[in-house]
């Protein structure tokens, strides 16, 4: 990036990149409890979300399962009553009389898998899902204080985030994972990096990602002769056209490189068709995945820069770098995720020996420049 593109707002400068992607529908938007369909058997549908990101898109998908017709869908929202009220109308207005038959889950964040359980028992269908991320979800959610309260707020104080009120809030956030995500299924239907099946009409291959969860699974329908004939990307959180991905690093894996495994694993996406149409999970379906990459390769590089050039002034924790990163204020929520994202760029420099970790008297890690 040149250094008038960095001098620009972060409004400004996600508003210039996203221009460089393209946005078949514009500006338009499913209405509440509707969808669109953006190719051929493939419905949009997007639910409310009760956060600074105040949604998450969900995808339908027509499909035909031993013999019954139907619908998959992906992605399923947090388990709010006002959220399964919107999928009831969803029923109504777009699965055309006909029952879901499978219910796939990108990964095992709240917002994607949180209704997986309700979705399932309703139509007595499977979650496919990564092998991980079940595990993982299940744990969380039977065991909520492994994923927030005293070890999350434990865990921040080492990286300097030490003040009391802030601590005392953390470790009342235990049960933060399980309020959005009461149960999950008993069972999964396990998908793997290569794995292919048929949707309907079109055959999917999964992508594994890694970084930004567990083990995070894209799936990509090369292009068809048939009226749907272009690539399709169901990039879940992996590929975002406007925002960045958030890439932490969580107490339960301390010493994560998060950030090494997001952008290798973003690279994948280079084997996509370059007109692929990409549905995200937050914003806009756009054409422009290898654009993309390298603009998310771009953006890290530069707040790394950003990170190294901090800790050559001195040792800092991540707490130190905070306003270095993010320069807008934040909610405890926020900062949750800008120290998680603070923290995977440290690790990335220090697993790469540009800088060096050391743990003070008042059991703080610090970071400073080899």
């Amino acid at each position: 990036m040149t250094e008038p593109t960095k001098a620009l707002s972060s409004h400004a400068l996600a508003a210039q990149l996203e221009s460089r992607l393209t946005y078949p529908l514009g500006e338009q938007l499913p209405a509440p409890g509707h969808g669109i369909e953006v190719a051929s058997g493939v419905y949009w549908v997007r639910l409310p979300l009760p956060f600074a990101l105040n949604h998450i898109n969900v995808w339908l998908l027509r499909d035909e399962i031993d013999g019954v017709q139907g619908w998959t869908i992906v992605d399923c929202c947090i388990d709010k009553p006002e959220t399964r009220a919107l999928w009831e109308q969803v029923f109504v207005n777009v699965l055309q009389g006909l029952p879901v038959l499978r219910v796939i889950v990108t990964h095992m964040h709240p917002d994607h898998i949180g209704l997986a359980h309700w979705l399932c028992e309703r139509f007595g269908v499977r979650m496919w899902i990564s092998g991980t991320d079940f595990t993982v979800a299940r744990l969380a959610s039977q065991a909520p204080s492994s994923f927030g309260g005293s070890p999350a707020a434990a865990f921040f104080a080492l990286h300097g985030w030490v003040d009391v009120e802030s601590q005392n809030k953390l470790k009342d956030r235990s049960s933060y994972f399980a309020s959005l995500v009461p149960t999950v299924p008993n069972s999964h239907r396990r998908m793997m990096d290569g794995d292919s099946f048929m949707i309907g009409k079109r055959r999917w291959q999964c992508i594994s990602g890694y970084g930004h969860a567990p083990e995070h699974i894209a799936l990509y329908s090369e292009s068809d002769d048939g009226d749907a004939n272009k690539a399709i990307l169901l990039g879940g959180d992996m590929m975002l056209p406007r925002i960045s991905t958030n890439v932490s690093v969580y107490d339960n894996e301390p010493e994560a490189n998060a950030l090494q495994l997001f952008l290798d694993s973003i690279d994948k996406f280079k084997s996509c068709d370059t007109n692929t149409l990409t549905l995200p999970s937050h914003g806009k379906p756009f054409v422009g995945v290898h654009e993309r990459v390298q603009q998310l390769h771009t953006h890290h590089q530069d707040r790394l820069a950003e990170v190294l050039e901090a800790c050559q002034v001195k040792a800092c924790s991540a707490y130190d770098v905070l306003p270095v990163m993010f320069k807008r204020p934040l909610d405890l929520h926020q900062t949750t995720f800008a120290m998680g994202e603070i923290v995977a760029h440290l690790h990335y420099l220090w697993f790469k020996g540009q800088l060096k970790r050391s743990l003070g008297t008042d059991k703080i890690y610090r970071f400073r420049a080899v």
